[in-house]
């Protein structure tokens, strides 16, 4: 991607053999958590849907638990990176767009739901940078048995 800038204790940090998978889990350790609270109250996570204007609320709840869990699972799992980070990415803009539209709002209202629009907007350029990580890696020719590689990112 460029020239390497960082220090070389940095470097070396960057190649900590599970440093790849644990920010992959990091980074979709909130919906992993919303998938299985909202499959353990399926009730409630159909009436928070309505809430925000989604109806009929049971079946965007599904479809949330669905791509929740499973996004997450293909991210994790570091295989169709692209559809599970984009199917979290679509769900979490749809979520921006409901639940935090700060420009309906007014006062403290619209200071809180402003900064969790624009920290949704960081998630899904996260979301994004782990998939062109995971192309890159892909593309690039395997490793020999031996050398030093991490499971989806070669150094």
């Amino acid at each position: 991607m460029g020239a390497k800038t960082s220090p070389k204790w940095i470097s070396a940090i960057l190649r900590w053999p599970l440093l790849w998978h644990a920010a992959r889990l990091a980074l979709v350790s909130a919906y992993i958590l919303g998938g299985f609270t909202k499959l353990l109250d399926l009730a409630g996570a159909a009436a928070e849907q309505e809430h925000f204007g989604l109806y009929p609320g049971l079946l965007w709840a599904v479809a949330a638990i669905v791509v929740e869990l499973g996004g997450s699972l293909l991210v994790v799992v570091n295989r169709w990176v692209w559809l599970g980070a984009g199917g979290l990415g679509v769900l979490t803009f749809v979520a921006m767009l409901t639940a935090n539209a700060f420009w309906t709002m007014g006062g403290h209202e619209r200071f809180m739901a402003t900064n969790a629009f624009f920290e949704h907007l960081g998630l899904i350029a996260g979301l994004v940078i782990v998939t062109i990580l995971s192309e890159e890696a892909a593309s690039r020719p395997q490793p020999a048995p031996g050398s030093q590689a991490i499971q989806g990112v070669s150094r």
